[in-house]
Parts: C-alpha cells; sequence; structure tokens
C-alpha cells in the first residue's frame, strides 16, 4: 500500500526518519509530506505512533485532474460503494490547484458530487456530507495535471491535536516534536524548557514515558471507512501500551509566571506520571541535557520581549554545562542576536508568518559582552549587548538622561524626549513618560528605518541592544517599552512599518496641569506630539488674551490635547474636527477627563478640507478667534474629498479658506511637519493673508537637536 504522510513545511526529512524508525519503506521526502509504502499496519502505526505527522493518508489511486471532466470522469472509475457505506457521512479534503482548477472549494464539491454519483449507482442510495464531523474523510491533492487520492485515516482531526483541547497554548505538538528531536534529547536525562504553554511539556512526557501520542486521542479516526480492520487497529494499539514505560528523568521548567502549576495539570489530565520541576531561576537548569526554548508567543517585532529572552537563554546555556545542543524557537531567529551560529537551522511556516528552529552548540557559544549601565538610584547594571559600538550608545544616553531629569524636574515636566539619533548608527529616538496613575513609567521608542546599505540583521542587533540598555538607564520596566519603526517620507518623518503591537497599554500622563490619555499599545503614535508641548502651552495663553466671545476651533484635531489647553485658557466654545471617529472619540475622554463636556464642546467628524469649504461660504457660520491647524504631512484617505493632501502643494489654498474663518482680531496658529516646507508668501499676500514664522519660540528644549521638527506659523487676514 502507498501512504502520505503530511506535515509542516521544513519538518519533511524529520517525519522521514521518524517513519523509517517505524518501518515504514520507500519513505521519500516531498513539499509538505512524505510518501512511504508498508501494509495497513504499517499505516495505522504511523497514525498512533508518529509524533510529526499532521495526516496520514492511504492513496487510493493517482487520477487524470487536468480538467473538471477528467477528474470526475476518473473519480467514477473508483470503487468507492467498498470504501464509504451509504449509511455514513464524509467530506472531501482538497489542495492544490492548476490551471484549469483554480478553486479548491470547486474541486472538493465536484469530487463530491463523482463520489455521491457512483455509490448512488452501486447501491442506490446517497450518503451524506458532513463537514464538522465526517465518518471518513476523502482526501484529494492536486499536483500538476494529476490528483492522488485516498482515505484520510487519522480522519477529520489532525494528529497534533494531542488531546489539550483549550489548553493546548504556544506551540504545536508537531513543532514541539520537531524542537525535542532537534535538541537531541532521548528522554533518558533531565532537559529544560522555556515556554509559556503547555504543549512543549506534554510532548516531553510522552517521549520520555515513551507513550504513543495517539493513545491520547480517542479512536484511530478512520473506523467507519470500508476498509477499516478493527482486530489490526486494536492489536496495534495494545502493542503500543505495552511499550510505554515510566518516565525516565524529570522535566525542568522555567517558572516565573505559574505556568508550571498548568503544565502540571496539564500532564495529571492526559494521564501522563513524568515529573515536572519549577525553576525560578536559570541556575535551576544545572542538571539538564538539553535546552529547549518556545519563543512563538513573542511577535516577529517584539524586540524587548526578545532581548529579555536572549537574556534567559544566555543565563540557561551557562547553567547548563552537560548541554549538548539547545534547540530554539522563535519567529525572528536568536542565534545572531547571542552571537552565536546555529549549526542547524530550518524555517516552517507559523500563522501568517514564518519561524525559525535554530540549534546552537554552548560549547562553543561566547558570552555577550556586557556593558555597565548607571541607573536613576545610583546603582549599575551589567546590560548583555551584541554589537560592541553599543557602548558608546549607553554612555551618551546616561550623559542626556542625567541632563534631561534635571531639566525635567525643574520645569516640571513628566513626558519628555530624551534621544533623538545622536549617535548615526543609533538612529532612533527614546520618548519618556511619567506615571500620573500609579501604574509605571513607560518609554516610546521609535527606530528610523536604516538605509539599504546596512546590513538588516546588524542593524537589528543595535535595536536590540538599545531596547535592552533603555530601560536600565532611564529606570523603567522592560515590559513598558513601546517600538515603533518610523521612515523618510517626502521630506517629513512619517511612520510606516510599525512594530507589531504590544498588550493594549492605556495610561493617563500629565501635561500642563491637564491629563491626557495615551496608549502604548497602539500601533501608531500614542496619542500625543510630545514636539508641541510649548505650542500647546502658547495655545492657552493666546486664548487667555483672545477678545470676546473666545471660540476656538482644533483642525485635524488628532486626539483633541490641543482643544484642551484652548478650554484651559478660556475658550467658550470649542470646535474639533478630525476623519477620524476613533480620534474624536479620544478627543472627547481627554475633554471630559479635564472637566471639558458641555454642549458648547462640538465634535465633528468630516474631511477638513471639505468642511472648511463649507463652512466660509455657509450663512451664519461660526468664526473664531484662535484656530489651530496642525495638518498633516501628506494624505491619501478614501474618505477625503481630494484624492491626496500634500501640505506644500495644498497648504496655501488650505490656510486661504481657513482665514475665512477667523474673525476680524482671530489668529490661526498653523503648523506641518514637512522638514522642507516653504510657505507660498506671495500666493497667500495675494488672497489677503499674511503669515509670519514662530517655529523658534515652538521647539521644546529636549527637541532642540532636531529643530526641524516641525514649523509653525501665525496666520492672520491683512
Amino acid at each position: 500500500m502507498d501512504f502520505q504522510a503530511t506535515c509542516p513545511t521544513g519538518l519533511e526529512d524529520l517525519l522521514a526518519d521518524e517513519l523509517r524508525a517505524l518501518g515504514a519503506e520507500q519513505v521519500r521526502p516531498l513539499k509538505g509530506q512524505v510518501a512511504f509504502s508498508g501494509t495497513l499496519g504499517t499505516g495505522f502505526s504511523a497514525c498512533l505512533r508518529s509524533h510529526l505527522a499532521s495526516r496520514i493518508i492511504l492513496v487510493l489511486a493517482r487520477v487524470d485532474a487536468s480538467d473538471a471532466d477528467a477528474l470526475y470522469a476518473s473519480l467514477r472509475e473508483i470503487a468507492w460503494e467498498d470504501q464509504i457505506d451509504p449509511r455514513t457521512s464524509f467530506m472531501v479534503d482538497a489542495h492544490g490547484t492548476n490551471e484549469r482548477l483554480k478553486n479548491t472549494q470547486f474541486i472538493a464539491e465536484w469530487s463530491k458530487d463523482a463520489i455521491v454519483d457512483r455509490i448512488f449507482a452501486r447501491r442506490g442510495a446517497r450518503p451524506s456530507v458532513d463537514r464538522e464531523r465526517p465518518g471518513t474523510v476523502v482526501s484529494l491533492r492536486l499536483r500538476g495535471e494529476r490528483a492522488a487520492v485516498g482515505i484520510v485515516l487519522t480522519g477529520g482531526r489532525p494528529l497534533f491535536a494531542r488531546g489539550l483541547g483549550r489548553r493546548q497554548s504556544g506551540i504545536r505538538s508537531d513543532y514541539a516534536a520537531a524542537l525535542i528531536r532537534m535538541s537531541g534529547w532521548d528522554g533518558a536525562s533531565p532537559i529544560a524548557l522555556i515556554t509559556q504553554g503547555e504543549a512543549l511539556a506534554c510532548e516531553c512526557a510522552l517521549i520520555g514515558e515513551h507513550a504513543a501520542p495517539g493513545l491520547l486521542r480517542p479512536s484511530i479516526g478512520c473506523e467507519s471507512w470500508g476498509g477499516f480492520d478493527a482486530a489490526l487497529a486494536e492489536r496495534i494499539r495494545e502493542q503500543a501500551v505495552a511499550e510505554r514505560t515510566d518516565p525516565r528523568a524529570p522535566i525542568i521548567v522555567l517558572d516565573r509566571n505559574g505556568q508550571a502549576s498548568r503544565m502540571r495539570t496539564a500532564l495529571r489530565e492526559l494521564g501522563l506520571s513524568s515529573q515536572l520541576v519549577s525553576a525560578l531561576d536559570p541556575s535551576g537548569f544545572a542538571d539538564a541535557s538539553a535546552l529547549v526554548l518556545d519563543a512563538s508567543w513573542v511577535f516577529e517585532d517584539a524586540l524587548a520581549q526578545e532581548i529579555a529572552l536572549c537574556d534567559q537563554v544566555e543565563q540557561a546555556l551557562a547553567a547548563c554545562p552537560r548541554a549538548a545542543r539547545a534547540a530554539l524557537f522563535s519567529h525572528a531567529g536568536l542565534a545572531a542576536t547571542l552571537g552565536a551560529e546555529a549549526s542547524e537551522s530550518r524555517t516552517v511556516p507559523l500563522g501568517r508568518s514564518d519561524a525559525v528552529i535554530e540549534v546552537v552548540d554552548p560549547r562553543i557559544l561566547t558570552p555577550r559582552p556586557r556593558v555597565s549601565c548607571p541607573a536613576p538610584d545610583g546603582t549599575r547594571h551589567d546590560v548583555a549587548v551584541s554589537v560592541p559600538g553599543s557602548e558608546q550608545f549607553a554612555a551618551r544616553l546616561a550623559k542626556v538622561a542625567r541632563e534631561r531629569r534635571k531639566w525635567a524636574a525643574r520645569e516640571d515636566v513628566s513626558c519628555y524626549r530624551v534621544y533623538d539619533a545622536d549617535l548615526p548608527d543609533y538612529a532612533l529616538s527614546i520618548e519618556r513618560y511619567g506615571d500620573a496613575d500609579g501604574r509605571g513609567s513607560w518609554l516610546a521608542l521609535a527606530e528610523y528605518a536604516p538605509p539599504a546599505s546596512v546590513d538588516p540583521s546588524l542593524a537589528r542587533r543595535r535595536l536590540g541592544d538599545a531596547l535592552a540598555i533603555a530601560p536600565v538607564i532611564l529606570g523603567v520596566d522592560p515590559a513598558h517599552v513601546s517600538l515603533r519603526t518610523r521612515t523618510r517620507a517626502r521630506g517629513g518623518s512619517q511612520y510606516a512599518d510599525e512594530g507589531s503591537e504590544v498588550e493594549h497599554a492605556v495610561r493617563i500622563i500629565e501635561e500642563g496641569g491637564l491629563e491626557f490619555e495615551v496608549d502604548f499599545g497602539r500601533r501608531l503614535d500614542c496619542g500625543i506630539f510630545l514636539d508641541h508641548r510649548d505650542t500647546r502651552a502658547e495655545l492657552r495663553e493666546m486664548m487667555k488674551q483672545a477678545p470676546q466671545p473666545k471660540r476656538f476651533l482644533n483642525l485635524f484635531a488628532y486626539t483633541g490635547t490641543a482643544t484642551c489647553y484652548a478650554a484651559d485658557g478660556g475658550a467658550f466654545e470649542t470646535t474639533t474636527v478630525d476623519l477620524s471617529r476613533p480620534s474624536l472619540d479620544w478627543a472627547r475622554r481627554n475633554m471630559a477627563r479635564n472637566g471639558f463636556d458641555g454642549p458648547e464642546h462640538r465634535f465633528v467628524q468630516a474631511d477638513v478640507l471639505a468642511w472648511v469649504d463649507e463652512q466660509r461660504h455657509a450663512r451664519g457660520a461660526s468664526r473664531y478667534e484662535l484656530v489651530f491647524c496642525d495638518v498633516p504631512t501628506f494624505s491619501n484617505s478614501a474618505r477625503m474629498r481630494k484624492s491626496a493632501f500634500d501640505v506644500q502643494r495644498d497648504h496655501a489654498e488650505l490656510l486661504i479658506g481657513v482665514s475665512r474663518l477667523l474673525s476680524e482680531e482671530g489668529i490661526c496658529v498653523f503648523s506641518c511637519n514637512l522638514r522642507s516646507f516653504k510657505p507660498d508668501v506671495e500666493k497667500l499676500a495675494r488672497a489677503g493673508v499674511s503669515i509670519e514664522d514662530i517655529t523658534a519660540r515652538t521647539i521644546p528644549h529636549d527637541f532642540a537637536r532636531t529643530p526641524r521638527i516641525h514649523s509653525c506659523y501665525l496666520v492672520r487676514r491683512s
């Protein structure tokens, strides 16, 4: 008999070795599967004993699949009446396409029709189709103009579902088995695990007890199939039960979040008796002969978590003097960050992206250099780094941090920028947000994407070092660090390709005697632009001096921080306009938090350009004593009136319109962050609009290194 065992891409050679050990013949690794031959008992044994296979398929035939008619005719030739009882249910699981058969759902439906028609012609009855709990699963896998058709012996439930159900967290069981196999662990000596989920510990217990994974399943899965041999299946199952042994060695788990208790519960519920030992730190791994790390829970760009893991792994490797191999599972690959070269590496699919399994030999691992970093309390801490130049970054950051702390205390500023690409190789900004709600301060890091000439791996390691160093020097919990990546776009700094979101982290900060909501779990800005701190303060003073009736308009308002300042300066009426409903809701919360929640404060969701044009021509429309217009550099939102907004091209038209909304003595504070921005003074003058550059007095001290962070102007009607 011919069989196919499916598996994740990248694990084919490991599965092939496993099948050979189970007695399979003519084993041939293919992409995402392994072909082999043997008896029906060989197939049943693979269903019961394989740790790496997803499904085991008995191939019935290889048929013509050059087009729909050829596929239908070929399937009608197979004696399906011997495979599927009309009184039972079945489904067709189709994979692959070709030039004429381009949709797997159509292929499955077309194949189902052929099977049902054949059975009806021979038996006079039709089996039912059940996609949720099919009695028999028919596999159809296209490759070119041919298709392999067979019976899925494992049924509708994949083999990697070990019986954990909802308890299965972390990596899947088949990935866990691959990790353990690559680590070289045979179950005879202790193994050390760093993981957040139960699957890895359960797989270790199965291997350590010589327990066939299929014993955790209620059945093989193909009992309704016409060719099922119940007596043979029972003999193979009894043999697997007889081969099971007592556990030979303990499983040691780094237990910092109470996960060891969950793992013990999972082992007990699955009937596994392996001893699971908790280690509160990596020194507890002294007796382990292998180390396995599951970092699947760390997102690809969650570098702060990755750096913390690297520290744990480095300590663990140092604590395992007898360890021959360490297998590491991560999204981005940890070996390079550890300063090691993987002796074996393979890429496997994981969700929408890929993951990397690396094998590191601790005997040739050179400990990473360590940098002594001063903390705000006067103590010093050694931080492991991957790039020697990071010592200069630490020295620069420590120097600037001391100066900023003194300045911030003197000026009563709790949220400020500490570092802004002071060293070209470490091109990132770092902002510190003080703790106003008793839940800890935060750091917001934004990296400028490196030029193409810079090795991406080197850039990533530099950024990783910065993420390890900054929390120590600035006295912030490493878990309270958010990261974004920025690119230079059209002359301005625009956010793009932001890193993965961290856990939703809404906090309250204080600025200028007001409170604002920020969210460090967002992919974009956290909710406030610190470079406009002095601009907002100036708006408040201007509002105090504005003539009656003190009306304020905020355009492109974002989270309404400027509106709060204006209201605090005595604005009797405010109008906050933005295209984003979530931003307006945020602005409304900021206003209410500061006591400005009456009907005199309006929030308008609209395209600002269209709204300004409508208001300037509307009878009885409000005129404003003060307007703040902080425009985006560029926008191509589908909801805007124009196909795109470009501040250099379109600012004059916008400001002319805004000037018509000003009262006789009204002033508009106009700002943008296009570094090469030049106002069209002549065009504005022809329209009766004057513009005065006040940029210098709106750049805060902590942004003095980058005075072109924004441009700011006073706009009046001549």
